[in-house]
């Protein structure tokens, strides 16, 4: 999960994939176009600096769209906008509509948008809505913040899914903050598995399907968000987002925590807001 924001990640996936000898057909990437990142490496800067900055215009995405291919062109299946909102400009720009087209058509790139903020669920169904020549939809995908805090958009996910796009969560563990739930503590215990693993298969089980971005940084982190889908040690036995599904304690325990978890979008995007960039 590129962007042409985030640093050098193109560039360096691009690179260790070729290295490795990594063929096409075994991995699946998408990157993002739609923001320039300029701090330069730096964590903190001075008041009021970005580190990133936006524009859905129709320059910035053929400037962004030729980088992106030539860094890890031959790897992407599929391409987003960064970050779609009303403000921008991106869901009424028929350019942009008919460039981002003719991308998918000429490349074999799906085409996608992310979504951020408290209305997430009105910027799907506007985006779902889009369509080419009046004939095909636009977005194939779509990828949107869901978690055991952040509920809102579940209704959305579901039309969009249900529609054929392509669903992708972001932010499953809520930057870490799912992480201190007591509820989601408890609950783990009950199921005997690790919080991380019971957040993300809260989200696994979900009736839109998924998939689900880990976020990981360290090796034990991704084993750990593995446990989810199956046990690295016992691949036979039954994961936590199966047991979600199929057994009446996992469907007794989803219900539970997703009553208990939820809250409010606005309070979640201000939280979320008032976190440091790291």
């Amino acid at each position: 999960d590129c962007a042409r924001s985030y640093g050098l990640s193109e560039k360096f996936v691009g690179e260790f994939l070729r290295s490795n000898n990594v063929s096409p057909t075994d991995v699946y990437v998408s990157s993002k176009w739609g923001y320039t990142y300029v701090a330069d490496w730096n964590v903190e800067l001075g008041e009021g600096e970005p580190h990133e900055v936006k524009d859905h215009s129709l320059e910035n995405f053929l400037k962004q769209v030729q980088e992106t291919s030539e860094h890890i062109g031959e790897y992407v299946k599929l391409y987003q906008v960064h970050s779609a909102t009303f403000d921008s400009g991106i869901l009424t720009n028929t350019k942009v509509h008919e460039a981002l087209s003719k991308c998918r058509e000429e490349k074999g790139w799906k085409i996608g948008l992310s979504v951020s903020g408290p209305s997430q669920d009105e910027l799907i169904r506007e985006a779902m809505q889009i369509k080419v020549s009046g004939e095909q939809r636009l977005f194939d995908s779509v990828q949107c913040t869901y978690n055991i805090l952040e509920q809102r958009p579940h209704d959305a996910l579901i039309e969009a899914h249900e529609s054929g796009m392509d669903i992708i969560i972001k932010e499953g563990l809520a930057n870490g903050r799912t992480l201190c739930n007591p509820t989601l503590k408890e609950l783990s215990s009950t199921l005997n598995c690790q919080p991380d693993q019971l957040a993300l298969a809260a989200i696994l089980a979900q009736p839109f399907q998924p998939r689900v971005l880990s976020g990981s940084v360290t090796v034990d982190q991704l084993r750990s968000n593995l446990g989810s889908l199956y046990s690295i040690e016992d691949p036979d036995s039954m994961s936590v987002a199966e047991r979600f599904v199929s057994t009446a304690e996992g469907k007794e325990v989803l219900q539970k925590l997703m009553e208990s978890c939820k809250m409010e979008s606005k309070e979640y995007w201000d939280n979320r807001s008032a976190l440091k960039w790291n």
